[in-house]
């Protein structure tokens, strides 16, 4: 059945594919995909605020009237993940019986973590836990306000988005590799739509991921750049314009683009790994300076605190359409909804040879507590100085929550602490900010490439530097048309496209638990004779002895 849904996959798919110049990509997907790009940056063009009124206004309507369809769903996708992980299914492997890991532990968790949400933790470790302690969020209620915050950002950045990325990116994976269909969101759906996935409705889902990859990563990498040129600003009063934004995601891409013509087994994986690692020094002397008592203290509460309430925080839905949840939790969902094709995408081509078991409960368990500890060091210090200082730190970053980080380690008030290693802490913060930068770009660029080629692995290099380049060329375009107005336009509509993606990935869930269980049958039947076979040949050895 595998070798038949192979060929039928070269023979109906990979034949339909453009190849000349370089190039290798489905047409249909690439143009399709290509049409809805400049048909959004025309639009935005045209009539810039009219465009964010209107997207505004569908993202205010889907957030508010669908947000119990978020929070519902996202608890599904971590039920059937757990249900996998424990049980018989839990020993099928990802790409059959024989299959062994491609990256060693660490360079697997490296590129989990780097591709899955570093970014987003280099900017918000400060400001969010600050901002809970200001506006009381009505989750975590019973304990200190200090718990309660850090433990409501747990929430967001912990179990629900990394269930949200193992239910996708195990899909993805199982039918890539057990199933020996293309790499691609379409081929989740073949025991749905069988051969239809090799024409017009896979063309359609595959567009739906690339436009969801590339809008999000344009808008990640404008609003980052503008953040990014805000520290620098902060830190060497070089100016905040348009100009240096530009120069930054120019430099940037040129560096996302090195990294994806040196492949997946080079480029991205020594530069995620060199992020963790630079990432765990800056957290470490960062733990050492700040108030460390009270962060062992804070961590160890606000974890049992999340622990505790997480079924409670998991199912609440709030009645009042206009507060806190909507801002916060149902906006969080969908964008890690929206961004799951990608982060699934990437994780499923690096998780080849590991059980599902093994595969569920590391994509669950480590990136989340590796980023609680980081949330607790970074953020509680900033809760710490907050208290110590009256508010005054969160008065002077609440207007730009992101580059907190930065305002964070010039407030840090140890005696052997001078202005110069301050200084050298924010530029190491800058430096990994950057460099997470790059780790999502470039990973983010081996997805849209593998999505346009029909879900082929191994595309030509022209055609990476193709998609690398785009990623950089439409944040710049938006921040040329409009700046941060037109850039969270963008965002917006990337939230927009989570509604589809979390009925899609509903369906998916199903179709998922129906097909492990027919190959954890078949594996258990090839087990079963292997077993067999070596029986009969220490039964034959006895009787020749």
């Amino acid at each position: 059945m595998s070798q038949k849904l192979k060929t039928v996959a070269e023979e109906k798919l990979f034949s339909r594919n453009f190849k000349g110049f370089g190039l290798d990509m489905n047409p249909v997907v690439s143009l399709g995909a290509g049409f809805i790009v400049v048909a959004f940056a025309l639009f935005a063009f045209i009539n810039l605020d009219h465009a964010n009124q209107v997207f505004n206004a569908v993202n205010g309507f889907i957030v508010n009237h669908f947000d119990w369809l978020f929070i519902l769903s996202s608890n599904f996708f971590i039920i059937v993940s757990l249900v996998m992980a424990f049980s018989k299914l839990g020993n099928v492997k990802i790409g059959g019986v024989d299959a062994e890991p491609e990256f060693s532990n660490f360079s697997w968790y490296s590129m989990l973590i780097s591709a899955g949400m570093g970014i987003g933790l280099m900017f918000w470790s400060v400001g969010e836990p600050l901002y809970h302690i200001s506006q009381t969020p009505p989750i975590f209620a019973n304990g200190q306000s200090d718990v309660q915050a850090m433990a409501t950002t747990f929430f967001h950045w912990g179990i629900h988005p990394w269930g949200i990325y193992a239910l996708i990116s195990l899909a993805l994976a199982f039918f890539a590799y057990n199933r020996k269909l293309p790499l691609s969101l379409r081929s989740v759906f073949y025991p749905l739509l069988k051969d239809k996935i090799f024409g017009f409705w896979g063309d359609m889902i595959d567009i739906l991921a690339v436009v969801s990859c590339l809008f999000g990563l344009a808008t990640s990498l404008g609003l980052g750049v503008q953040q990014i040129n805000s520290g620098l600003n902060y830190l060497f009063g070089i100016s905040f314009s348009t100009t240096i934004q530009v120069l930054l995601i120019i430099g940037i891409t040129a560096l996302a683009t090195i990294s994806v013509v040196s492949g997946l087994d080079k480029g991205v994986k020594i530069l995620s790994e060199l992020n963790i690692k630079l990432a765990a020094v800056f957290m470490l002397v960062v733990f050492l300076l700040g108030p460390t008592g009270y962060l062992v203290r804070l961590f160890m509460n606000s974890v049992g605190a999340y622990m505790n309430d997480f079924v409670k925080a998991s199912f609440f839905i709030s009645t009042d359409e206009s507060t806190w949840q909507a801002s916060w939790s149902v906006f969080y969902l969908a964008w890690w909804i929206s961004w799951s094709p990608f982060v699934g995408m990437f994780i499923a081509r690096i998780s080849k040879g590991r059980t599902i078991r093994e595969f569920v409960l590391a994509v669950l368990i480590v990136p989340s507590l590796l980023s609680f500890m980081w949330l607790t060091v970074f953020g509680g210090t900033a809760i710490q100085i907050n208290a110590l200082s009256g508010g005054t730190l969160f008065g002077t970053v609440s207007e730009n929550l992101p580059v907190a980080i930065f305002e964070m380690i010039q407030s840090l008030n140890v005696p052997l602490i001078s202005g110069v290693v301050k200084t050298l802490l924010s530029i190491a913060g800058t430096v990994l900010v950057i460099s997470f930068f790059v780790t999502s770009s470039d990973s983010g660029s081996l997805v849209v490439d593998n999505i346009t080629s029909g879900g082929k692995l191994n595309s030509p290099v022209p055609q990476r530097v193709f998609w690398a380049s785009m990623e950089g060329l439409v944040a710049i375009v938006l921040l040329l048309i409009g700046g941060d107005k037109a850039l969270k336009a963008l965002q917006t509509a990337v939230i927009a496209t989570g509604l589809p993606f979390a009925v899609i990935l509903t369906i998916m869930s199903i179709l998922l638990l129906k097909s492990v269980n027919k190959a954890y049958k078949r594996q258990k039947l090839i087990r079963d004779y292997s077993q067999f076979e070596m029986l009969m040949e220490e039964y034959e050895d006895q009787m020749t002895a």
